[in-house]
């Protein structure tokens, strides 16, 4: 297998491994270039402030190569959806799921995640945990958070974590809150909950 990956099929896997919980220095397939993972230390950090994560249902949004959303089940949560547009990335997603054994509990959608998402909420889920990585210039933050809460997807104490690029701001959406943000070096951290539903009506 690493033999594949070192030949460049799947790019290089220098720094994309699973860094805690039960699959904890399991190698991951990354995702091809120009696209821009996680590094583990951003990955690290951000564990250390969401733990505990047992039990959550998580949605992984842009996922990537999953790592977010695999990192969360090493770590005890008990089922991670992940989404993401490009084929590439998909194929990467699913042979991470696959090596790894987690078919049980990891579904994959490909497709734009405006339209993957209403669907999830029409079928009833709803999430504990949401990572939101996109494209830094893609300019989807707005458009995918109002998914979220449009589609009555996020559970009542959800946290959502949205990545972004330090030369732009996050811009407000009704029924989410900024709890708290981190920068490391271009990359910023943002921390969200679900806005009390007064605040919300507030505000409109």
């Amino acid at each position: 297998m690493l033999s594949a990956i070192a030949r460049g099929r799947w790019g290089s896997v220098r720094g994309m491994r699973v860094i805690g919980g039960r699959l904890g220095g399991r190698r991951l397939r990354s995702v091809p270039r120009g696209v821009r993972p996680t590094s583990d230390r951003v990955r690290e950090s951000l564990f250390s402030m969401l733990e505990p994560v047992e039990g959550a249902r998580v949605l992984d949004v842009c996922a990537g190569s999953g790592a977010l959303g695999i990192e969360a089940i090493s770590r005890g949560a008990s089922q991670l959806v992940a989404i993401e547009r490009a084929a590439a990335s998909l194929k990467a997603i699913r042979a991470n799921v696959q090596d790894l054994g987690l078919e049980d509990v990891v579904r994959v959608r490909g497709g734009d995640a405006r339209q993957v998402l209403p669907r999830l909420g029409r079928a009833g889920e709803r999430f504990d945990l949401v990572f939101f990585d996109p494209p830094y210039d893609a300019g989807l933050e707005a458009a995918v958070l109002e998914c979220l809460v449009s589609g009555d997807l996020l559970a009542d104490d959800v946290r959502v974590v949205v990545e972004g690029a330090k030369r732009h701001s996050l811009p407000p959406v009704p029924g989410l809150n900024l709890v708290d943000q981190r920068v490391y070096g271009d990359t910023v951290l943002y921390f969200l909950s679900r806005a009390d539903p007064v605040e919300s009506a507030a505000e409109t």
